[in-house]
């Protein structure tokens, strides 16, 4: 299950930069503060785990310091017309991501087989979520080892340095606009030789995405994105343009996919074939067949066309999501805990202990009344619009 993933706060303070405005007589300032706060994280930043808008007022003498970060200065610009509009001063110490100290290498590339990403800046924290080699990223800041960054589906975390490589805008257009392949066995190797069962270079799983150099007597020659070389069996991969054209396999690819992992261990935080959450499980589905979603399942029910919300299970078609969780009552919110696919004759395919196939029919051996009774709603993501969709084939994530 994963449903809420909570990032950290960071804060940051330096670069004065005063503002004269003059506050309304006899109001408590820091009382508009929080206000004008709360009312533009709402607007710009209501999930933390795609925006960063961490800001608070600290009174340092007979001044309120504006402090804090945020990778949105749309929004930290809306905050300061705000209290510049309602006559209230303030100094402006916010920092705006990316950090100036990454002198311009804001940009970045997994290059390792799967990233662990993390709540916090250290091995010994929360696995927020996973990236696979070649996922490009943008870099927001850096924590002595550690790498504040942002996934193609939005998701804040960080990543040590064994497996990021930064670049500057010149270098990020150079790779996006060369070829490249798509590794799609579900676990390989590349080698150091054009020959199998040589030196491993790394090991690789599917989805990895490499730059091509050549063809060369039955292997691609790939470059990964800290410059190694290596030589991929043509067996294992695809042309990245090839595959885009082949991905598109409709409802069945979807189940196709998802049968490849049976048996696969839950991990908390896990989105690649090492291992997968309720969410990363079907986000990884939908990657494989050239579609992103969002990362989580309280993030992905928000997204698509709703189907069912009555266990009509007859209205469903194969590749439709199912949420589970506690409904919403008078005194609670509704809470979103769980995801599957659906795949048909009355079965869904989930990662809950494992990745296994569960049935909605009392009568199947397979029954799982637990979720059932849990059941929220259906909706409907592939080759649907909106927020967090993102299908690979004309977006430019991979290329230009």
């Amino acid at each position: 299950m994963r449903a809420i993933i909570v990032l950290v706060c960071f804060f940051v303070s330096f670069g004065f930069c005063f503002v004269s405005c003059k506050p309304l007589d006899g109001e408590p300032e820091q009382a508009h503060f929080k206000d004008e706060i709360s009312e533009i994280k709402e607007a710009y930043a209501p999930d933390k785990r795609v925006a960063l808008f961490q800001i608070a007022p600290e009174k340092q003498g007979d001044v309120y310091v504006l402090k804090g970060e945020s990778n949105l200065p749309e929004a930290v610009s809306a905050l300061k017309e705000k209290l510049t509009a309602k006559n209230i001063s303030y100094v402006d110490s916010v920092q705006l991501l990316p950090n100036a100290d990454l002198a311009g290498k804001t940009k970045g590339l997994i290059t390792i087989s799967v990233a662990n990403l993390r709540s916090n800046p250290k091995h010994s924290a929360e696995l927020a979520t996973q990236a696979t080699l070649g996922t490009p990223v943008n870099v927001l800041k850096r924590d002595g080892e550690w790498y504040l960054i942002q996934t193609p589906d939005r998701y804040l975390a960080w990543v040590d340095h064994g497996g990021i490589v930064l670049m500057d805008e010149n270098q990020w257009k150079g790779w996006k606009t060369g070829p490249k392949v798509m590794f799609t066995e579900t676990y390989g190797q590349a080698y150091e030789t054009p020959a199998d069962n040589t030196k491993p270079i790394s090991d690789l799983v599917a989805g990895n995405v490499l730059q091509l150099l050549e063809e060369q007597e039955g292997y691609y020659k790939v470059q990964f994105p800290d410059a190694r070389i290596g030589y991929i069996n043509r067996v294992a991969a695809v042309l990245y343009e090839e595959w885009l054209k082949g991905a598109d396999n409709g409802v069945e690819g979807l189940v196709r996919t998802s049968k490849r992992f049976m048996g696969l261990p839950y991990l908390w935080g896990g989105t690649s074939p090492k291992g997968v959450d309720c969410s990363g499980y079907t986000k990884t589905i939908f990657f494989l067949n050239g579609m992103v979603i969002p990362r989580d399942a309280s993030q992905q029910v928000h997204t698509g066309t709703l189907v069912d919300t009555l266990k009509n299970f007859d209205a469903l078609q194969k590749g439709d999501l199912l949420f589970f969780g506690r409904k919403a009552t008078d005194a609670t919110a509704e809470k979103v805990v769980h995801v599957g696919m659906w795949i048909g004759n009355n079965e869904f395919i989930h990662s809950s202990g494992k990745v296994h196939v569960s049935s909605m029919d009392d009568t199947a051996e397979n029954f799982d009344a637990f979720n059932k009774d849990r059941y929220l709603r259906t909706k409907r993501l592939w080759k649907q619009e909106g927020q967090g969709l993102l299908q690979l084939s004309q977006a430019s994530v991979f290329r230009d």
